[in-house]
C-alpha cells in the first residue's frame, strides 16, 4: 500500500496554528476576478508527448536546482501536504547560511507509520533553464529515512509555482512573464526508483521484516 505523505508544520506546527489556517479559509470570501494574476494559459496536447514512451506508468520524476546543486531523482507527489528532503542527502550538499529549525509534528504515510522529522530547512528552489528559470524560496521537511528519491515536492509547493503537472506527459509547467516554462520528466530515472523501491522491499520481505 502506497500512501500519501501527510504531517510536520503544513499549515503550522501546532494545533492552535492549525485551527487559525481553517478559520482563515472560513472567512475567505472568493474574489471577483479584481486580484487574480493574468498568467499565461498552461495546456498540454499531442506535441507533449515528444521524447515520451507510451503507454507508461512512470511517475514525474525531475532534476532541479536546490540552494547552489543541481539535484536529480525529485519526485513530483500531488498527494502529499510536505516537501521531504532525505537527511543523507542534505549531509552531501553542505549547506550554510539556513536555519534548521525543530518540527514537532510527525510525518505520516512512510509504509504507513509515523516518521519524527529532524526538523525544517527553507532553500532556494529553482525550476527552469535560462530565460525560462524561477526561483522561490520553499520549506522541507528532513527525515532520516531511506528512499530511491532525494527529494519530495508536494502539491502547495507546485502551486507556489503556479505550476501544473502531467505525468502521463511526464512535464511540469509553469507560468514565466507572459510565456510558458517547460520542466521535462526522466523516465529512465523514474524506472530506475521504482525498481529500487521494489528489490528493497523483497530483500524486507525475504529476512521476515
Amino acid at each position: 500500500m502506497i500512501h500519501m505523505i501527510l504531517g510536520g508544520s503544513t499549515d503550522g506546527d501546532s494545533g492552535r496554528a492549525r485551527k487559525a489556517h481553517w478559520r482563515r479559509l472560513e472567512n475567505f470570501e472568493i474574489s471577483r476576478g479584481a486580484d487574480l494574476p493574468k498568467d499565461p494559459v498552461i495546456s498540454f496536447g499531442v506535441e507533449d508527448l515528444r521524447g515520451v514512451v507510451t503507454p507508461h506508468n512512470d511517475a514525474l520524476v525531475v532534476t532541479a536546482t536546490v540552494s547552489i546543486y543541481d539535484v536529480a531523482r525529485i519526485f513530483i507527489d500531488n498527494g502529499s501536504s510536505v516537501n521531504v528532503l532525505f537527511k543523507s542527502k542534505l549531509d552531501q550538499m553542505k549547506v550554510e547560511g539556513f536555519e534548521f529549525e525543530p518540527v514537532s509534528t510527525p510525518l505520516y504515510g512512510f509504509a504507513g507509520h509515523a516518521i519524527p522529522p529532524l526538523g525544517q530547512i527553507v532553500l532556494p528552489l529553482s525550476l527552469g533553464t535560462d530565460t525560462q528559470r524561477v526561483t522561490k524560496m520553499i520549506a522541507f521537511t528532513v527525515v532520516d529515512t531511506l528512499s530511491a528519491n532525494n527529494r519530495i515536492l508536494r502539491w502547495p509547493t507546485l502551486k507556489d509555482f503556479r505550476a501544473v503537472a502531467s505525468t502521463y506527459h511526464q512535464k511540469l509547467k509553469f507560468p514565466v512573464g507572459k510565456g510558458v516554462g517547460v520542466f521535462c520528466g526522466d523516465q529512465k530515472v523514474a524506472r530506475r526508483c521504482f525498481e529500487g523501491v521494489v528489490r528493497e522491499k523483497e530483500k524486507k520481505s525475504a529476512c521476515g521484516a
